[in-house]
């Protein structure tokens, strides 16, 4: 199979979604691999690394596009690029669909076969592709929140662990699964007051065993979080529902509650945002300020350390990869639930019914086009 390596094109995003290993992987395979020109710089691969185990390097997105029979990105494709997809062509990236109508339907219409990162799926219910950027996000979270609470940032000025003799800031984490875990986790260990909210009762008995005693995991409510948020310095949104639109847990009146300078950190943004006056943001313009509350909302937190970001997301995605390009798109998906579940749309069709059920379009079942 021929695939196609592309260059991510939104603002500050210096992933790239195959290192040079997994590039030699796909070469061991038997499989061409065609990187566009720069693709790897901003993670730091050069495109002579890529060119040393084997790859081609092409110099424009269109280039790709016209040879591959898979196409790899980090981020789903921009309106840039709708027009380059071809027609049975697999698009292999985190889509994030129930998020963005206008995507949707431009992919439809392309005729191609997306298969979307974040929705592959265990019989677990594990989102096995979606975890290594979750993991990377949610410590993130944290590092963010606690530098935008600093005063130069409109934030309160506190420290989040304080020091002897003060009090230390109090964190509120929604959602108890991996960006919410590790949200918890630096914040606990940079010494905060941190409280963790989550509706599963298992969930929340695993995180009371192993979290250190500064750290209280509590069943969520509306009432609880109401009450929480009042008081908290920093508020962590890390809820998820596999490939559907995220709910609204902080309206703009709860805002009005909450002290001056306290920081909101969405990192559900990708799938709508949890908080009713989240809006997606950049790394080159972070943050914005509703009722005096600075809000953090990058959509692609991950990019601002690629390097981990780009190993991490590639020991994650190659077994997968390099099952489609050895079995085919069709064969892969019938003999690996995982990846079956992972097809979002099939040409007009779509076949991921959150992603349907978000825009009240007509939801076709996978096991109709297999």
């Amino acid at each position: 199979m021929k695939i196609g390596i592309l260059k991510e094109i939104k603002p500050q995003e210096n992933r790239v979604c195959m290192t040079p290993s997994g590039v030699e992987t796909m070469k061991q395979n038997s499989h061409m691999v065609y990187v566009e020109k720069n693709a790897g710089q901003g993670s730091g691969f050069s495109d002579e690394i890529y060119i040393s185990v084997g790859a081609e390097i092409l110099d424009t997105a269109a280039d790709v596009y016209k040879i591959s029979d898979m196409v790899m990105h980090v981020k789903e494709p921009q309106p840039s690029e709708y027009d380059m997809i071809k027609k049975d062509q697999i698009v292999f990236t985190y889509l994030h669909l129930a998020a963005d109508k206008d995507l949707t339907e431009s992919l439809m219409k392309t005729g191609s076969i997306g298969i979307a990162y974040e929705t592959v799926e265990t019989d677990t219910g594990f989102l096995p592709l979606l975890a290594p950027m979750s993991e990377v996000a949610g410590r993130l979270a944290t590092q963010e929140g606690a530098k935008y609470l600093e005063r130069t940032f409109g934030g309160r000025g506190i420290l989040l662990g304080g020091v002897p003799g003060t009090p230390s800031a109090k964190v509120v984490v929604i959602g108890g699964g991996v960006v919410g875990f590790h949200a918890a986790v630096i914040a606990c260990g940079m010494g905060a007051d941190v409280t963790i909210l989550d509706m599963d009762l298992i969930r929340l008995r695993y995180l009371s065993e192993i979290m250190p005693a500064n750290c209280k995991p509590l069943m969520s409510s509306p009432t609880l979080l109401k009450k929480l948020v009042k008081d908290a310095d920093l508020v962590i949104g890390a809820v998820l529902i596999a490939g559907a639109k995220a709910p609204k847990l902080i309206s703009k009146n709860m805002l009005s509650t909450m002290k001056k300078g306290a920081v909101i950190v969405d990192v559900a943004i990708d799938q709508g945002g949890c908080f009713e006056t989240s809006k997606p943001t950049t790394h080159g313009d972070p943050i914005y300020e509703v009722d005096g509350i600075v809000h953090y909302c990058v959509a692609n937190m991950p990019g601002a350390v690629p390097l981990t970001s780009t190993i991490a997301l590639t020991n994650a995605t190659l077994p997968y990869a390099v099952e489609l390009a050895n079995k085919g798109w069709k064969k892969a998906c019938k003999t690996n639930v995982e990846l079956q579940k992972g097809i979002n749309y099939y040409g007009e069709k779509l076949t991921y019914k959150p992603v349907a059920d978000a825009f009240g379009f007509e939801y076709t079942p996978v096991s109709n086009i297999l």
